[in-house]
């Protein structure tokens, strides 16, 4: 064959694949996962934002409402249970108490008097009755008299020691009074925050009006969570189950949470989204480490797990358990698979997929369709 022949030949094959090159559609980068066994867990989370709490938190507030005279602590003090943390002016109660303990001092010096003088008049009316016994020294009216007179200093001793009764319940109620003007610490906390200061006027919140404590005090040696989980998933929730705690503040997960109380009631904040509480504690002391009260917090509590399955990402499942597959040809197929234990970023595949299978995670990008030409990024 002459040479001129042999390179139009060659030179209509090159044109040929140069022509097919081009029309040859551009690949599409995609995000690839490889299906893997791994564990799989089924978990149930908040539908809306936790709270951390703590166990024991008291807005305190005088029984009474007064001037504030003595402010006993600051904001960040740690304090005692039964320690005095405020003081209402209460002069006037104080100098009623001292009151009432000079009565008690005066009823019992009088009473006193007045069970001896009962006494001696007892032991004279028992010698008058011992003479008019022996021969009659004495009158019968004399006697008589003398009786009469013991049975009335009697009563008056009694008298006497029920006043002391009175008085001493008396000093028992300014007492009371005094006390009310008192703030007592009802447990060991931390005193959280003051919302008064010396010479203010402070008052206990009239029913119905929210005002602000004079001191915000909470316990923090004991913190939990409190979130919402959903009504459908909150059946499933028992106490004593684990849980986990994801925070805003901080990037890794706590897990050493357990279940410690389910509300036995729903809220009915949303008419379309009722919820119920869930309380969750967290026991392992490095968990517990710079968590602070009003730290937004998420829940996760594990229902069950499998060590050892076939498993996806969630972000990679379409509507109805479908995923994209790409093939040898490196053309998206779809897929309808089997799910079996899910949560927000894990899936089971009980059948139609296998380990090694390759599947499209950005299924959300423009032109990832099934037929679609693709091509893995790096």
């Amino acid at each position: 064959m002459p040479k001129r022949y042999l390179a139009a030949i060659l030179f209509i094959a090159a044109l040929s694949a140069g022509y097919f090159y081009l029309k040859q559609p551009t690949p599409i980068d995609v995000e690839v996962y490889t299906v893997e066994q791994g564990e799989v867990k089924a978990t149930v989370s908040n539908t809306r934002v936790g709270t951390v709490k703590a166990c024991r938190r008291a807005y305190l507030a005088p029984a009474t409402g007064g001037q504030v005279a003595k402010l006993h602590v600051k904001e960040g003090d740690q304090v005692k249970q039964g320690q005095l943390l405020l003081e209402v002016w209460n002069n006037d109660l104080k100098d009623q108490v001292g009151l009432k303990t000079a009565e008690i001092d005066a009823n019992h010096a009088a009473a006193e008097q007045t069970c001896r003088l009962g006494e001696n008049a007892q032991r004279t009316a028992h010698r008058f009755n011992e003479l008019y016994k022996d021969k009659h020294f004495v009158s019968e009216d004399l006697v008589d008299e003398k009786v009469s007179s013991a049975k009335a200093q009697q009563a008056a001793c009694k008298a006497a020691k029920d006043k002391i009764v009175v008085s001493e319940r008396s000093l028992a109620a300014a007492k009371a009074a005094v006390e009310r003007t008192l703030l007592i610490a009802p447990f060991d906390g931390t005193v959280a925050e003051i919302n008064a200061e010396l010479g203010e006027y402070v008052t206990p919140s009239p029913q119905g009006i929210a005002t602000l404590p004079p001191i915000d005090l909470m316990d923090i040696s004991c913190l939990y969570v409190s979130a919402p989980i959903d009504e459908v998933d909150a059946p499933q929730i028992k106490t004593g189950m684990t849980a986990c705690v994801s925070l805003d503040a901080f990037s890794e997960k706590r897990c050493s949470g357990t279940v410690s109380r389910i509300a036995p009631y729903v809220l009915e904040k949303e008419k379309q989204a009722r919820t119920v509480e869930v309380e969750v504690k967290l026991t392992d002391p490095k968990d517990l480490k710079e968590l602070l009260p009003g730290y937004s917090a998420d829940i996760e509590v594990l229902l069950t797990s499998k060590p050892q399955a076939i498993r996806i990402p969630a972000e990679a499942v379409m509507e109805n358990n479908r995923v994209l597959v790409i093939n040898d040809d490196h053309v998206l197929e779809e897929r309808t698979f089997k799910p079996g234990l899910s949560n927000w970023s894990t899936v089971e595949v009980l059948s139609g997929l296998k380990v090694g299978d390759k599947i499209v995670k950005s299924i959300g990008l423009d032109g990832v369709v099934a037929g679609a030409y693709v091509r893995e990024k790096p």
